[in-house]
């Protein structure tokens, strides 16, 4: 933890952008957190003689890009030989976090429009969304938001 400390005082002397430093960290940390999950599942450290002939071994990687509030983060997913690796750390097929997703639910339920949210988005975040976009994602919770109305 006094790495990243130094790190962060560092950063925060140069005056650099505090994002940019929060993306760059979770990067760094979730790239190693897949790491370690796959030397869980496969149950031997990376150049472990016991992983020798085991039955499954380390088959590369391959990469990911994962939108967060804070930037894209580019993730090195790693394979194991038989492909029985499923991380946890990301949803499988997921490309982003979901906290624009609950933005959007927070927008419509107070009665913003599609377009309008749409607008928002593509202005804040630099992320185009079609109004058919933002209102396929409010339709999964429209009993809620129907009830928030009422």
């Amino acid at each position: 933890m006094t790495q990243f400390i130094t790190d962060l005082t560092t950063f925060l002397a140069n005056h650099s952008d505090i994002n940019e430093f929060f993306r760059a960290s979770m990067e760094q940390a979730l790239n190693e957190l897949l790491q370690a999950e796959l030397t869980s599942v496969l149950g031997y450290e990376p150049y472990d003689v016991s992983g020798y002939n085991s039955g499954n071994s380390r088959n590369g990687s391959y990469t990911r890009k994962f939108e967060t509030k804070y930037g894209t983060l580019n993730l090195i997913i790693p394979r194991d030989r038989n492909g029985e690796f499923v991380p946890k750390t990301i949803p499988s097929y997921s490309r982003r976090d979901d906290e624009l997703e609950k933005m959007i639910i927070k927008l419509y339920q107070t009665g913003v429009t599609t377009r309008e949210i749409a607008n928002l988005i593509e202005q804040m975040f630099g992320h185009h969304y079609s109004p058919a976009t933002v209102s396929n994602i409010t339709q999964l919770t429209q009993e809620n938001v129907t009830a928030f109305h009422e």
